[in-house]
């Protein structure tokens, strides 16, 4: 068995889960039994919701919070009618409206708020009880009743205290004691007294053997639980960004990245290391031989894989440009819209559509109306792309990192050249400057950027992009899911 852990997973998933998400395909391919572990916990959303957006499937998902009850990874089917049945008071009102539904019952301010999965069935996914006026529970459910959280009053406000976490036929699996940021969990034998041994102790419960996997995408918080009772199985550790820092790097000293600085010091306990990118595996390499006097076993090994090439079916939009990205600030997406509309007085045609969701939406938002640009940058919000980047005639990234770059390998797929900056790893790997896109310096001021990104967008419609399509094509042929999926093999079988 392969496990694979990690820490959250969102509606607006970073590129770590689309990551695993694509290695799960890839396991299934080759018939490698593979489960997902995650971490944190999840209170606004079931678990399964966001997993099965995604592309998990349910049986390869492990919650931690639910690993020690026999609750199975499951969407919500408990409903309001098995939640009135509980009710000991069946004196109420009942309102609905949308995915809220409040029960009034008599007394001084005494109710319940359920929420449900969506406005049109009676799926209940937690339910808030209010005695008194104050917050004393919440009940979280799939199939059943799978926890409860216990508050209290305090400073004008409801303080979590206690969580419960119920088997299915409702006895108590185990607790868990909330002090503020200290937290402590009972068993009926054991007591652990934080979040790491409480991680450290489900990894234990696995019973491992040599013949299983452990692989750690994120280590905060948890690389050393894991790893400390994770042996005889194999430890791998994915390297999903760039892994250390230059400018405070020189020949006798190297700044690793945070996130990796454990997992890099623990070397003698890894067993093998994936990069995406040949150029970070080469770099890596060659870093542990200098500053740590070993050679690490290393693969190289892309994050995501492309199951075939993709063609236009009704030709492409001219003057078309197309981003993918969270809208999060890291990924620059303002310097994309600003360096497009400065780009429009010499390609008059030119438009944007720009696919995602997050925290800079609104910002962009307001760039483009500033910028009377409605008609030609569109906000998209969150799609499903696979049959959307052939229909555009090139992509753009303002990214100034990128360990590999998801939407990159799938705009290369859909054949379209693409404009980036000239930084690791993800955009060397895929564009082929002055052939299908630009490699574009990266200046210290963020207005030149943009005037490098408006400059790269005004030169790649001057080209013939027939002949950068082309080009696009044959670098995505490396990507495919044929290819990708025997590196997995040679790593894991």
């Amino acid at each position: 068995m392969i496990y694979n852990f990690n820490l959250g997973i969102g509606w607006a998933s970073s590129g770590v889960e689309y990551a695993q998400v694509y290695r799960a395909r890839m396991f299934r391919n080759i018939k490698a039994e593979a489960k997902f572990v995650f971490t944190d916990m999840f209170p606004q959303e079931n678990i399964e919701h966001m997993t099965k957006n995604i592309g998990f499937e349910d049986s390869e998902v492990i919650w931690l919070y639910t690993f020690f009850t026999d609750f199975k990874t499951a969407p919500v089917t408990y409903t309001l009618s098995e939640l009135e049945k509980t009710f000991t008071n069946q004196e109420y009102t009942k309102k609905r409206e949308g995915k809220i539904c409040r029960y009034v019952f008599n007394g001084s301010n005494n109710f319940y708020t359920a929420y449900m999965v969506n406005d049109q069935d009676d799926y209940v996914h937690r339910v808030e009880m209010v005695s008194g006026g104050c917050l004393i529970r919440k009940d979280y459910f799939t199939y059943g009743r799978v926890y409860s959280e216990y508050y209290a009053p305090l400073d004008n406000a409801a303080h979590l205290y206690h969580r419960r976490f119920f088997n299915v036929d409702g006895s108590i699996a185990y607790e868990e004691i909330i002090d503020d940021d200290r937290v402590m969990y009972k068993f009926k034998d054991k007591i652990l007294c934080s979040k790491e041994e409480f991680v450290g102790y489900m990894v234990s419960q696995l019973n491992l053997t040599s013949d299983d996997i452990v692989i750690i995408d994120r280590t905060t918080d948890i690389g050393q639980a894991i790893m400390m009772n994770c042996k005889p199985a194999k430890v791998g550790i994915i390297v999903h960004a760039d892994h250390f820092s230059e400018k405070d790097t020189n020949d006798d000293y190297i700044l690793w990245n945070n996130y990796y600085e454990y997992d890099f010091n623990m070397h003698k306990h890894v067993d093998f290391y994936v990069c995406a990118t040949q150029a970070q595996s080469d770099l890596m390499k060659a870093q542990f031989e200098k500053y740590y006097g070993v050679t690490p076993n290393m693969y190289t090994i892309p994050v995501g894989s492309l199951p075939e090439l993709k063609y236009p079916k009704e030709g492409r939009k001219p003057y078309s440009l197309i981003t993918a990205s969270r809208l999060a600030s890291e990924k620059h997406v303002d310097w994309i819209c600003k360096a497009v509309i400065q780009a429009r007085s010499e390609v008059p045609e030119l438009s944007l559509d720009i696919y995602g969701v997050g925290g800079e939406r609104e910002k962009l938002e307001n760039i483009i109306r500033d910028n009377n640009a409605s008609g030609y940058i569109h906000l998209m919000g969150q799609h499903d792309l696979s049959e959307v980047y052939q229909n555009y005639e090139a992509y753009i990234a303002g990214s100034t990192s990128e360990g590999f770059g998801l939407t990159l390998m799938e705009a290369v797929g859909g054949g379209l050249p693409i404009i980036g900056f000239d930084v690791r790893y993800g955009n060397p790997t895929f564009i082929r400057d002055g052939e299908n896109g630009y490699l574009l310096g990266l200046p210290e001021e963020d207005k030149d950027r943009v005037e490098a990104l408006r400059k790269g967008i005004v030169d790649l419609f001057k080209q013939d992009l027939e002949k950068c399509h082309e080009v696009s094509y044959l670098v995505a042929k490396d990507f495919l899911t044929s290819s990708v999926q025997e590196k997995w093999r040679e790593a894991v079988c």
